[in-house]
């Protein structure tokens, strides 16, 4: 099993920009795949030609694996991914010798936020 990785808040800053990328990119997946979940269901209840609907299952299947392989780059630096939607990522780090996790948010600049590993992001505080 890999050894946990703690972040310092500048490393975890360092790497916003590549987690970025990935977190875009997956949201654009995930988006994808819901309209075409959606078309795909129904155009099964108007019956339309196997052709058809397995095209779409293809992509569907296609879009699964791009997904994992943005989440796996994301997981493999590191961070935790919380919330694909609202983009929240956490960081593992220490704090006067207690595990936290630096919390960002797709949208703000830079890290500026911690919580306790069972707070969430409501107990969200600013870092300082």
């Amino acid at each position: 099993m890999k050894e946990k990785r703690y972040f310092t808040l500048e490393e975890a800053n360092k790497l916003l920009p590549a987690v970025q990328v990935e977190l875009t990119a997956l949201q654009a997946v995930q988006a994808r795949y819901a309209e075409l979940y959606r078309s795909h269901a129904k155009l099964r209840r108007d019956n339309a030609p196997d052709e058809v609907l397995f095209g779409m299952e293809s992509e569907m299947d296609f879009l699964q694996l791009q997904a994992k392989l943005n989440i796996d780059n994301i997981t493999r630096t590191g961070a935790e991914l919380k919330d694909i939607e609202t983009g929240l990522i956490d960081f593992p780090a220490k704090k006067d010798g207690e595990d936290i996790l630096l919390c960002w948010k797709q949208g703000e600049k830079e890290i500026s936020h911690y919580h306790g590993l069972n707070d969430g992001f409501r107990g969200r505080r600013p870092i300082g």
